[in-house]
């Protein structure tokens, strides 16, 4: 996140203002009426790539959180339809890597509906878009950038909560043989006298 990017309320609102075409359903199957996969290569195009012949957006499986997951794609590929992504240098890669981690990472702790509704979620998908492409909103230092992309992602959080965890139950063992090993020294100590 060393290179400055766009100000990051241009990004929001682009969000949340996003056009019904952005917001309808994601083709799996026969239902519904977008095929993400055809927006997002149009994307890639439109941002002067041309990608390959893989998938830019995994395979659908039918579930509920494969429409979720295809809607957020959705709804990024409008965010990186904005004007200054056009002007940025995004690479093919950094691209790939966010249609293919971050929807999905989203769509497993949010839908797309409070997503669009609550502003701070907005604020973290336009953050992860910035950063998975190495930009930081403007007027942020790269420290401040990704400090409050920290507090906002929800991935984040679970990761620091599980290694919150993880150091507990360390602990926890911890003390526990440390008071299994006093119990024996006290043992013995009795079966000595």
């Amino acid at each position: 996140m060393l290179r400055e990017g766009p100000p990051l309320p241009a990004l929001t609102r682009r969000l949340a203002e996003a056009p019904a075409e952005f917001l309808a359903e994601p083709r799996i199957g026969e239902r519904g009426d977008v095929h993400v996969e055809a927006v997002v290569r149009d994307l890639f195009v439109l941002l002067g790539h041309t990608p390959g012949a893989e998938p830019l957006v995994m395979l659908p499986t039918g579930a509920a959180q494969e429409r979720n997951r295809q809607a957020i794609a959705l709804l990024a590929a409008w965010l990186f339809a904005d004007e200054w992504f056009r002007g940025a240098a995004t690479t093919e890669d950094a691209l790939q890597t966010f249609f293919t981690e971050v929807p999905a990472d989203l769509a497993r702790q949010v839908t797309v509906k409070k997503l669009l509704a609550d502003p701070d979620r907005r604020e973290e998908l336009a953050r992860l878009a910035l950063a998975r492409l190495g930009y930081r909103p403007a007027g942020e230092t790269p420290a401040q950038a990704e400090d409050r992309l920290t507090s906002l992602s929800g991935t984040e959080r679970k990761r620091v909560l599980e290694a919150a965890r993880a150091a507990e139950l360390r602990a926890r063992k911890i003390r526990e043989e440390l008071a299994r090993k006093a119990a024996e020294e006290s043992a013995d100590k009795w079966t000595r006298e």
